[in-house]
């Protein structure tokens, strides 16, 4: 695979851009920057209201990926249900490990730090940077959820959130 070879996204298109999360590709243009002629994906990510221009080039190398299969939605989904795996470690450390598995992009990644993160009602209350976190990838998975099983965010938590009880109980 050379760096030239062009990913095949499209326009209209739900990608997920890893330190972002889920997109979606309004256009493709082509752009004057420093005197060098460049193709770039336009992509929308309306909830956070920004528009992201990423050279069609550059796209794989970053790690832009097409929406998870729904069968890596199901087994992301399978994995909240598991239990929780805190290492010993300090919280600072363990806080690096969740920001870069939440920017990698990875599904099942976001799905751990979600599981690692929640607390249910009768357990001790969280810190803030750790309420942070967990409500970071909380977002991530539920809206490439709700782009891969077509539904509305609201229905994707809910979905997320009706796994995650079950697992408490």
């Amino acid at each position: 695979m050379t760096k030239t070879k062009k990913p095949d996204f499209r326009p209209n298109e739900f990608v997920v851009y890893p330190a972002h999360g889920v997109g979606r590709i309004i256009s493709i243009e082509e752009q004057e920057i420093a005197g060098i002629q460049l193709e770039l994906f336009v992509i929308s990510f309306e909830k956070d209201k920004m528009t992201l221009r990423v050279p069609t080039h550059k796209a794989t190398e970053i790690g832009m990926r097409q929406l998870s299969s729904p069968d890596v939605v199901t087994k992301a989904l399978d994995t909240l249900k598991g239990k929780a795996r805190v290492k010993r470690a300090m919280w600072s450390r363990r806080a690096q490990e969740y920001e870069q598995k939440i920017n990698s992009g990875d599904l099942m990644a976001i799905a751990e730090v979600v599981r690692d993160l929640h607390r249910c009602d009768d357990q001790r209350e969280q810190s803030y940077s750790e309420r942070q976190l967990y409500e970071a990838a909380l977002e991530r998975l539920t809206r490439e959820v709700a782009a891969v099983s077509s539904l509305d965010e609201a229905g994707a938590a809910k979905k997320v959130d009706e796994v995650l009880v079950t697992r408490a109980a």
